[in-house]
């Protein structure tokens, strides 16, 4: 059926729902960056996340950054989604792989390590806003939902989840997000924690074959389902040598000149799709005429 993202809400609008199917942006970030299955799980829900929680943004240029710090071998993990749930990622250190938990499962809190959450939404104002909260479990679907309660002050539950085959292609991925309205009732909170309590996992769902309305309708069971809007994240990096080019003339002519002084090609690295561009001694006399 391919990625998508349900948008719904609940309970007669006292609960916001989103779930999402992103195996295929996933296994692009996989195939783009070489990660190791550790790695790949560690993107894969942070990317999830972002395609998500994009679908909350209401401006068309409006930008979201996700960024987990840790002390960890993994080190670090930034995600950007745009309002279309078009996401863009990487981890700083994809060839990281640790042994399996004890339950058989990847050791991504042991990857991430103790760290920092770092919520970045910039819709176009003077400044963005910026919410930073200390991880909770590492595992990042926890940490997120307690981001938040804490910085948002809105109840919510996040479940992410990746599933690496043998071969360390994407097998499974997906997520949900769900959110409790102020106004929820005592009655309406307590048959949605009943129905989270039965989830077992996002992964162990799809494996079942569940589709992304039917675990929408595990999670909302009785609370009146009403599934609003389809939307089709993607992976997609912006960057092109042209955008590449405004960046360096952005530098400006002493910086270009010392670069055109060194006699060498020089080679510029995407982080997001690792992708490598470059610049020969020539193109760059080229663009410290632009730059003047």
């Amino acid at each position: 059926m391919g990625d998508r993202i349900l948008r719904a809400t609940a309970a007669g609008g006292n609960i916001l729902a989103i779930a999402a199917d992103t195996r295929e942006l996933v296994q692009k970030a996989f195939e783009l960056h070489h990660t190791m299955p550790v790695a790949t799980a560690a993107l894969g829900r942070l990317l999830t996340a972002g395609a998500i929680m994009a679908t909350q943004q209401k401006g068309e240029n409006d930008l979201l950054t996700l960024k987990i710090e840790g002390d960890g071998p993994l080190k670090g993990i930034v995600v950007t989604a745009n309002s279309k749930s078009q996401v863009r990622g990487f981890v700083y250190h994809p060839e990281t792989n640790l042994a399996l938990k004890p339950n058989g499962k990847l050791d991504v809190s042991g990857a991430i390590g103790n760290g920092t959450l770092t919520v970045i939404k910039d819709m176009g104002l003077k400044e963005p806003y910026v919410g930073k909260t200390l991880l909770q479990t590492g595992e990042i679907a926890e940490d997120l939902t307690y981001y938040y309660m804490a910085s948002e002050q809105i109840a919510s539950s996040v479940g992410l989840g990746v599933l690496v085959d043998r071969d360390y292609s994407v097998r499974q991925a997906g997520g949900f997000l769900i959110q409790l309205m102020p106004f929820a009732t005592e009655e309406v909170i307590l048959r949605l924690e009943e129905n989270l309590k039965n989830i077992s996992s996002v992964t162990a769902l799809m494996e079942e074959g569940k589709s992304t309305e039917e675990i929408l309708a595990l999670i909302l069971d009785g609370l009146d389902l009403n599934i609003s809007q389809e939307i089709v994240p993607e992976y997609v990096c912006n960057c092109s040598k042209k955008r590449i080019e405004k960046a360096l003339i952005s530098l400006g002519r002493e910086e270009i000149t010392g670069m055109i002084e060194d006699g060498e090609t020089i080679e510029i690295h995407c982080d997001f799709c690792n992708q490598y561009y470059y610049y020969t001694v020539e193109e760059l006399k080229e663009l410290l005429v632009s730059a003047r």
